[in-house]
């Protein structure tokens, strides 16, 4: 008996519900969309939107990296975010508009987009959105992610290589927890463990599910890319962050914490404490 599949409002994404359940935030599998043809996704549109975001929302660079990259010394393409969106299949470049769901209409696909899904998450919160388009051949540099991820590829193709969340091998505690503490999302890749890598292509109609903090990265296909990601965090994603984080503090002091979610009662402990100094906290500055 196959499983049900489950619709967005006018079909803008689709998902088998046995994957939802097996997989979700442990390891990547595909969604259906409808968003190809879509006019907020025009390379027009695109243009207009990047000259509309401030400074702070858009990101971009030269899209010829290594899969190691210091994000210090990320080279820039000398050129402004609408002139790299209008020139993007000769520039070489790697661009990202971020939060556009701050605009309605994005905002509002964000919404269509995600409303499939809330019957499993039904406490989504910081609900954002974010469009990437990029060169032919460009690499998204090896990096994790803090929050539930959809990529949903539009235009062109890319080679998604990620790893698991919870190998250790791969992605250490003292990693995570400097990441929830602040530090950068860049990680230095180790190609000895490349073979444990889940390589996904991705192509227009398709997106793909990134758990929390999955390490990966990404090479386009040969022709220009548009994605557009959609992401969330629940109350359990938020939780776990204030873990690594207090477990970042306690490292500084010489303690080595249990690592997240291998001790209950310890992770309960921790959060407890968190808890009553912000309410503390609160009560005080009234």
């Amino acid at each position: 008996m196959q499983s049900a599949t489950v619709s967005a409002p006018q079909q803008l994404v689709t998902y088998d519900e046995s994957d939802f359940h097996a997989h979700f935030n442990r390891r990547p599998f595909l969604v259906q969309h409808q968003l190809c043809d879509h006019p907020l996704f025009q390379m027009s549109r695109l243009v207009e939107l990047a000259q509309q975001l401030p400074e702070d929302q858009v990101e971009y660079n030269a899209g010829d990296l290594p899969i190691s990259q210091d994000p210090t010394k990320t080279p820039r393409n000398g050129l402004s975010p609408e002139e790299t969106v209008r020139r993007i299949e000769e520039c070489r470049s790697w661009l990202v508009l971020k939060n556009v769901e701050h605009h309605k209409e994005y905002g509002e696909l964000l919404d269509q987009c995600l409303a499939p899904f809330e019957r499993f998450v039904p406490k989504m919160t910081l609900k954002e959105c974010f469009v990437f388009v990029s060169s032919p051949e460009a690499v998204t540099p090896y990096h994790i992610d803090p929050e539930y991820n959809f990529l949903l590829q539009i235009r062109g193709s890319k080679t998604v290589y990620m790893f698991d969340a919870n190998d250790r091998d791969v992605i250490s505690e003292q990693a995570l927890e400097a990441f929830h503490a602040g530090a950068s999302r860049n990680l230095v890749h180790d190609s000895r463990f490349d073979n444990r890598a889940i390589v996904t292509e991705l192509t227009p109609g398709y997106g793909l599910h990134f758990p929390i903090t999955a390490p990966h990265w990404v090479k386009n296909g040969q022709e220009v890319s548009v994605s557009f990601s959609i992401t969330f965090r629940d109350p359990e994603s938020d939780r776990r962050e204030v873990l690594y984080r207090i477990n970042h503090r306690l490292r500084k002091i010489g303690i080595r914490p249990k690592p997240v979610g291998t001790s209950a009662f310890s992770d309960g402990v921790k959060f407890a404490g968190f808890s009553a100094a912000r309410s503390l906290k609160k009560l005080i500055s009234r």
